[in-house]
């Protein structure tokens, strides 16, 4: 048997860089050849191929989860009939660098399809042969951009220029992928929906689109999206920590990039198929997503140079791979063959130029030097995501903390998920206004900035096992009142972050998610921007802080679907606030955490507060 072998796309050049990059689908929608070609390519992987076909868009989306089938021979029996059944490698330290070759196929095929498209323009023949070669995979920068431009999410024809030259009006891909047919292995709703969907109102036939409520959540869960990134990329330093959201984030009170990579699932899908595990990948923007975590990978490898992939348990398992198994740099990253008779492994996956393809921060670097390369980078994180608050411009060490006390009304408490406390807070703070307004540190090369700066961050830290809600979820976080309609809350002024679970739907059908039903998901929601716009206190300090969040801080469960959660029902649950005094040291580019505490009594005695007491 001959396989498709996962080489990537090829050819093409970018000025100052090893390979061609791939860009930000805000800047990739600007080049018109390219644009054009990359349209009319998806067109055809989606509806100009059987969905038997290996390199159809179906195919590679499932790939993820359903239908469950062994592609190209990578297993043609599942190691165990009781896991989860799709390959990918969620919770398990393969979760990075298994999306890497993933990512790489589906631009291998849109390549392939746009070379052949390219050859049959009559106008500028040679221009479309040459966008084609350096067509890449774009990718949607999140934590910068959170909602994605109108030809992603809402446009249902995009114009493109065709192959006689002449600008036309066609049916957009980006915005769903139309099934041919629904293939009988999908679960209802997804059996009753003809093209994938985001943010359905409903779970019947008809459902559509709810384009302004996806707006509304992702603009809402953009500073927080900004805020976990800029953690992840510099306070994680070990790979566990970094690559998955099992339990454990190495002492950073940070996020790990599967961590935050499920929340955009769970807040593109809603209740439609990028929330859901299983269906995922069919969504058109998957692939734009998965091109960011693997930038994002791209850019934390750069600030850790030399740590990569250690071994660790296998989680759920999947396809290939059993259950409660160690994998690590050496596992085969199945189904992706990059020979005849391997597969890609980890190993072998570190250096994208050598994959065909490279990203913008990396350009006019030399990569040869580890050193310049992360200097290089940190100043382009801090540009990108850093701000006022971490990169502590608020308070200098030794500065004592001053106090306004904000005025507050306390109302009953109960477990159901509504109200209970509510508080007077100014629209704008103190605090909110001295952040604005204190001035930035410079930052070059080796720092540049003389006098050593601190500044108290706060986080809540949620634990809770992965199974026990049923499907893919949200834990909302609020500072102040709760709006009583739950379905305000995701857009509500008083909601500051979530923590959010990926989780499939049809966990009742996988035996061993229901084994593994003490599995435990973590990651945090980041506190600080909602203190400062929601209080009127004046400082980050423990002596101010603490008092106001035991009063003021709540958090309410809900499903995908909309439905709330009560807390009886999630005995797993348990928020813990955290708090990390955090300086800049001269020559530092990068907030340096100094102490930690866990202030389990902001919490405990709360339904699915801390289980202790003391802090420690």
């Amino acid at each position: 048997m001959s396989h498709y072998l996962v080489t990537g796309a090829t050819g093409g050049s970018t000025s100052g860089a090893a390979a061609p990059n791939r860009l930000e689908i805000n800047d990739f929608i600007k080049q018109e050849e390219q644009f054009s070609l990359y349209i009319q390519a998806l067109q055809f992987i989606y509806s100009g191929k059987s969905q038997s076909d290996i390199d159809s868009f179906f195919q590679i989306g499932g790939i993820h989860g359903l239908p469950y089938i062994p592609w190209d021979g990578a297993g043609k029996e599942p190691v165990d009939t009781d896991a989860w059944e799709g390959y990918c490698t969620h919770g398990s330290v393969l979760f990075p660098t298994f999306h890497r070759p993933y990512v790489l196929l589906v631009e291998q095929a849109i390549q392939a399809a746009a070379i052949k498209i390219a050859s049959t323009y009559t106008v500028d023949k040679a221009r479309y042969q040459d966008a084609a070669l350096n067509l890449r995979q774009p990718y949607w920068d999140w934590a910068k951009n959170p909602i994605p431009p109108p030809e992603v999410i809402s446009m249902d024809e995009v114009t493109i220029m065709d192959p006689k030259g002449q600008k036309i009006i066609v049916p957009n891909p980006l915005r769903r992928y139309t099934f041919h047919p629904i293939d009988p292995s999908f679960p209802e709703p997804y059996q009753s929906w003809q093209t994938t969907l985001r943010h359905p109102s409903t779970e019947d036939a008809n459902a559509s689109d709810d384009v302004s409520k996806l707006k509304a959540t992702l603009r809402s869960a953009g500073p927080q999206l900004k805020t976990k990134t800029y953690n992840l990329l510099t306070r994680v330093r070990t790979w566990p920590a970094f690559s998955n959201h099992t339990p454990d984030d190495g002492g950073s009170a940070s996020n790990s990039l599967e961590g935050i990579h499920d929340g955009v699932h769970v807040d593109v899908g809603g209740r439609g198929h990028m929330s859901d595990p299983s269906v995922a990948g069919f969504d058109p923007i998957f692939f734009m997503h998965h091109a960011q975590v693997d930038r994002l990978l791209s850019i934390w490898s750069a600030l850790n140079p030399g740590v990569w992939i250690t071994d660790g348990p296998s989680g759920d398992g999947t396809w290939t791979i059993p259950p409660d198994t160690v994998v690590g740099k050496d596992t085969n990253l199945t189904p992706f063959w990059n020979t005849q008779t391997s597969y890609w492994i980890s190993a072998n996956v570190t250096d994208t130029s050598r994959m065909g393809y490279t990203y913008p921060e990396f350009n006019d670097l030399d990569m040869g030097d580890r050193a310049s390369v992360r200097t290089a980078i940190a100043t382009q994180v801090n540009k990108l995501y850093g701000g006022p608050i971490s990169t502590l411009t608020t308070t200098t060490l030794g500065q004592p903390s001053s106090r306004v006390t904000a005025e507050r009304t306390t109302a009953g408490t109960d477990t159901s998920g509504t109200s209970s406390q509510s508080a007077n807070i100014k629209p704008e703070s103190t605090l909110k206004r001295s952040i604005d307004e204190a001035p930035q540190i410079k930052l070059s090369s080796t720092g540049g900035h003389d006098e050593q700066k601190e500044i108290w961050e706060w986080t809540a830290r949620v634990q809770i096992k992965k199974y026990e809600i049923g499907g893919s979820f949200k834990i909302l976080f609020f500072i102040g009142s709760v709006p009583s309609d739950p379905k305000d809350w995701a857009t509500d002024s008083h909601f500051v972050g979530a923590f959010y679970g990926f989780v499939n739907s049809s966990a009742e059908r996988c035996a061993n998610c229901r084994r593994q039903r003490d599995v435990v998901l973590e990651g945090f929601v980041h506190l600080n921007e909602g203190i400062a716009k929601l209080s009127n206190l004046n400082s980050f300090n423990p002596d101010v802080v603490e008092p106001y969040l035991k009063e003021n801080l709540h958090w309410r469960v809900q499903k995908v679907s909309g439905e709330v959660v009560n807390f009886d029902a999630v005995q797993s649950l348990e928020v813990v606030v955290v708090s990390t005094r955090l300086t800049l040291p001269p020559g530092e580019i990068f907030p340096v955490p100094e102490e930690t505490h866990h202030r389990h009594h902001i919490t405990h005695g709360r339904p699915g507060g801390s289980r202790h007491s003391v802090q420690a």
